[in-house]
Formats: structure tokens, sequence, C-alpha cells
């Protein structure tokens, strides 16, 4: 390895370059005016793909394309699927951002654009690996296929049907995932679980036009506060949500689990000094981190109603909009929390108002066995390349697509990322730390060769 890990760090500059022009494309899957952003970026990386000695296409959807590539010159070696998502969170709000969201940047030892972290920077590992094997080799100890999505932002609304389609096209041994993180730098970590994700759109609407409020106010019922009033209701004053049965199946830790959790030492303080946030909530029986990867949430994560531009405008509004998420655990069905969510806000509101409540996605938990021998390669690799064991964590985030990589492809996954909790993932100021950035490249190029050797 020493010769592949050498040229991975005399061509560290380069290998920022090649990021950068990735980071460049806005390919924004949420913005259908973004859509020939969305194709030339997939074009981009098939072609870059294709230069680096892989056979690489685009793969079509009904929405935004995918990217495939492999490389199998490696008979009787394992084969490994790479999965990521050329995809990217809307940059807004643009004045937020120190440098232009789309035009990458270093400043202090980071890497500052959108989708530096998630998930451009974090697959380009995976890619820069080989191709530093193949540079310096001629070959990789692995054979190698690579599927990289373009609306994972959005849902992956049309990836479990590609995946059906394409089975036997990704077939593998085993998947490798890098959308997770770390909790500090050089600290590496593994991530075997993933939390559930279902996702709303309420809409109330009162009158069929926006009113004067001092002539109609105190006598039509305003939408925007009965609205607020339903989302305010959601939970209670410790973060308990008060959906009747939410918490009736959810799988209670275990005690390792409880007390490798304790041993991190992550407490209040570090998450205040990551989010900014003045004080923490939630559950008070619960540490930051048991509740942020054991305990499902439920979150507002938009609100609009009435005028909301410079000055006054004495407006009864005739719509408000709310977008609501829950992030479930083991062992929650997302199509039971769908009717239970369904059926409760429906029973708070008024019949002075008529609300619509649609489902935009949904996605179960994800658990992972802790002891597979897929994970104890990983674990060699990543202590050879940190210096330490990697500690085993769980996400609070989702990852939908992970459940239908183990359930179409029937493919174990290994999810190792090496994003920081500071990293700004979906907010302005998005960055990936150049260390990380190089550290997981030569992790990559580490594990491709462990699973070569028989150790899997």
């Amino acid at each position: 390895m020493k010769d592949v890990l050498e040229y991975l760090k005399d061509h560290e500059a380069r290998h920022v370059e090649e990021l950068f022009a990735l980071l460049r494309y806005p390919s924004v899957s949420a913005d259908p005016e973004r859509s020939g952003d969305m194709l030339a970026c997939a074009e981009h990386v098939r072609g870059w793909l294709e230069q680096r000695g892989f056979a690489a296409k685009i793969l079509p959807t009904p929405g935004h394309a995918a990217v495939y590539a492999e490389w199998l010159g490696a008979p009787g070696a394992p084969t490994v699927l790479s999965y990521g998502h050329y995809d990217v969170q809307p940059a807004d709000p643009l004045e937020l951002w120190k440098s232009p969201p789309f035009e990458p940047e270093v400043r202090d030892g980071k890497i500052f654009a959108r989708g530096a972290c998630d998930d451009k920077g974090q697959f380009m590992t995976h890619l820069l690996a080989a191709a530093a094997h193949l540079d310096v080799r001629g070959k990789l100890p692995v054979n190698l296929k690579v599927i990289l999505e373009g609306e994972e932002e959005i849902g992956s609304a049309h990836t479990p049907a590609l995946f059906k389609e394409h089975k036997d096209l990704l077939a593998a041994d085993v998947a490798v995932v890098s959308d997770t993180g770390q909790l500090a730098p050089g600290e590496p970590s593994i991530c075997y679980g993933l939390r559930g994700l279902v996702y709303f759109q309420l809409d109330m609407t009162g009158p069929d036009h926006d009113l004067h409020s001092g002539e109609y106010g105190g006598t039509v019922e305003n939408p925007a506060h009965v609205l607020a009033s339903i989302v305010a209701r959601l939970i209670d004053a410790d973060g308990h949500i008060t959906i009747p049965g939410f918490y009736d199946v959810v799988r209670p830790m275990e005690d390792w689990e409880r007390e490798a959790t304790r041993q991190l030492g992550v407490g209040d303080k570090m998450v205040r000094m990551w989010t900014g946030a003045p004080g923490l909530f939630g559950e008070p029986d619960f540490s930051p981190l048991e509740r942020t990867w054991f305990r499902p949430s439920l979150d507002c994560n938009g609100f609009v109603s009435g005028y909301t531009g410079k000055g006054a405008k004495t407006v009864l509004p005739s719509r408000a909009s709310a977008k609501i998420s829950m992030r479930l655990v083991p062992d929650q069905d997302p199509e039971a929390i769908v009717r239970a969510f369904t059926d409760y806000v429906e029973s708070l509101a008024p019949p002075t108002v008529q609300l619509s409540v649609e489902c935009l996605s949904a996605a179960p938990p994800v658990l992972m066995a802790a002891d597979s021998p897929w994970m104890a390669a990983a674990r060699e690799v990543l202590t050879e390349e940190f210096g330490k064991a990697p500690v085993l964590t769980r996400m609070g985030g989702s990852v939908p697509i992970v459940t239908d990589i183990g359930q179409t492809l029937g493919l174990d996954v290994l999810m190792v990322g090496w994003g920081l909790p500071d990293d700004r993932v979906h907010s302005p100021n998005e960055k990936l730390d150049l260390a990380q950035f190089h550290a997981g490249m030569r992790a990559m190029a580490r594990l491709y060769q462990q699973l070569s050797a028989g150790r899997s």
C-alpha cells in the first residue's frame, strides 16, 4: 500500500481541484430550473470515470438520471458497490454565505461549497482512491461498481425502481456508503444505524381570498393561527411527540449501546458548540446523543402564511402551509406513522378551516449488524489510517436508499464517513475539512486492498 498512499499524498492539490470541478455544478435536484445543471453534472462524472479507466454510462429515470460505472478486472476478488449522490440541497438563503455556494473556496483548511460534505466530497474519496490504485498499479485489488444517484436530496423517488430494474448490473458482495461522519477530526467511526424519515406537507385554507384583518378579524378563522396551534401541539414541553401510539414499538437501547454512547463524552456543552444553540431541548431522561441516535423526533421544517415582506400589511391570510418531518427508529413502521399522524392532525383541525395532508416521502430506519465480517475489515482499515480503533455510532439523519441496497440488492452496507458535526450540511457555508477529505481517500484505498485480502 505504500506506493498508493504516497501517490495520494503527492497528488493532494490535484485531487482538490478535481473535487472543485464537481462542486461548481449547481446540481440542485429540488429545483426544476436546474435540470440542465443536473444532467451536466452527471455527464461530468461519467466522463471523469471513463477517463480514469472505468466503463461508465448514464442510467435514465423519470426524474434525474443516475451514473453507473464499473471496473471488473479482478477475477476471484470481491465486488464492491460504491454508492453516492451528486445532487445537493438548495443553497438558499444566499445572503448568508461568506463565499458563493457553487464557487468552492478553501479557508482555514476547509473547503466551503454546497455539496462539499453532502455528498460530493465524500463520494469522491471513493473514486479518487480507486483512481490512485489504477494510476499506480494499473489495476484495482477488487472489482468496483459505482452508482451515483441524482435524487437523494428529494427522497430518492425513482432510485428504488432503478435498483430493481438493474439488479443484475448492480450485483456485488458488499456496498460502501460515505454519507455519514465522525464526532471529531481524526476520530474514526463506523455508522451501524440510521433513523428513518416521514415528511409531510400541511396546507390549510380558510376564506377563499385574503381578507382585511380589521373588517373580518375575530369573525373569520385565521388559518395561520390554526395551523400554528396544531404544529405547536405535536410535541410537548419536553420534546415528547403527542401523536397517539407514536412510541408503542420504539425499540429501547441495549445496555452496551447506552454504555458505548456514554463513553463518547458528548454532552450539552459540546452540542451547543457544534450548533451555536444557547441551550438544548428534548426528553430529559436521554442524553443529546441518545435523543439523536436512539429516539424519534418531530420538527417543523418550514411555515408560510400571509404577508412576510417589509413594512405592514393588515391581512387575514387565506392559506397557511407547513412542512413537518419525523425521524423514526427501530421498530417504527413509516406507513403506520403516516396513518397515525394524518388521523391526529385531522382531528385537531376545526370545521372553520380545510386541511390537506400530503406525505411527500417515507423511509424506514436502518440497523446493520455491528459484528459482521465486513465491519471487521473496516475496523482494521480505520485503525491503520487514524491510529486508533473506530467507534460504532448511529446517525440521526436518514439515507433512505440504504434500505433498498439491503432489501433489493441483498447487500450489507458499510457506512464510513468523513464529515464533522460542524460541517453545516444543508445550511449556508457548508464545508468539508481538507484533512478529512485526504484521510478519507487513504482509508478507502486501504479498504479496497483489505477487502481483496479475503478478510471479509
